[in-house]
């Protein structure tokens, strides 16, 4: 077994697994579709390559919430024109509204005994055919997103790999350790517990019809070490208040 592990941090991230028209929302994590898609363009993967698409589903999911955001929500305006005319008139405007994750951190692990499968992947991302984004073209990923291939499953990595949040986030949290959220597909976890359905396994990214179905989420804690909590302790820093 080989996970794949993903950071996805920055300013703004969106996540949405049911918007529709001019209301684009977001959930509170990121979604396995979402993520899938991103896979599919590193990969270089057109919309309607469903079978080759379908085959990422196969993927072990899971995500840890390192540094949950807030929600925010902007405005924008879109305008359609009347290419044919002399002056390209605007023929209709409106404005949409756009909900995004602000200064969150998400720790993402993808696991699958098919090594090959993973290896491909793991070229891909690191060469990616397409510029990879984070749920929205205006979020490209960072330079560092890609985090570690590790030979253990998508939980176990989740419960090793160390805490991802900023400094300044960190520094915030006086205790030496911190409790955080995983996030992953019911059969990853204890099966007695409850589980959520989300609409988010891929059946389709073809613009003439997108097509989606269920899978089901258990949620779990786990217990990480805060690094910087004997500094918060032992040092006085003039700049802490300002943040990074």
């Amino acid at each position: 077994m080989k996970t794949i592990l993903l950071k996805f941090a920055g300013p703004l991230q969106s996540w949405g697994t049911h918007s529709h028209f001019e209301t684009r929302h977001t959930d509170f994590y990121p979604s396995k579709s979402a993520v899938i898609g991103l896979l599919a363009a590193a990969l270089g993967y057109g919309r309607d390559e469903d079978e080759k698409i379908r085959r990422l589903n196969t993927l072990d999911f899971a995500v840890r919430i390192d540094q949950q955001g807030r929600i925010i929500k902007d405005f924008q305006t879109a305008k359609k024109y009347d290419i044919k005319s002399e002056f390209k008139k605007v023929t209709q405007a409106y404005v949409t509204t756009r909900y995004y994750i602000e200064d969150a951190v998400f720790l993402v692990a993808l696991s699958s005994a098919d090594e090959q499968l993973v290896t491909e992947i793991e070229r891909a991302l690191r060469r990616p055919y397409f510029q990879l984004f984070m749920g929205r073209r205006s979020v490209p990923v960072l330079a560092d997103f890609l985090v570690d291939i590790v030979d253990v499953g998508a939980i176990e990595a989740l419960k090793k790999e160390s805490w991802q949040a900023a400094r300044w986030f960190m520094k915030k949290e006086k205790a030496s350790s911190v409790r955080l959220t995983i996030i992953a597909d019911k059969k990853l976890l204890d099966k007695k517990a409850l589980a959520m359905p989300r609409r988010d396994v891929v059946s389709s990214f073809s613009q003439k019809n997108r097509r989606f179905a269920y899978r089901y989420e258990v949620q779990i804690a786990v217990d990480l070490t805060n690094p910087m909590a004997i500094n918060a302790r032992e040092e006085h820093d003039i700049w802490e208040q300002l943040g990074e």
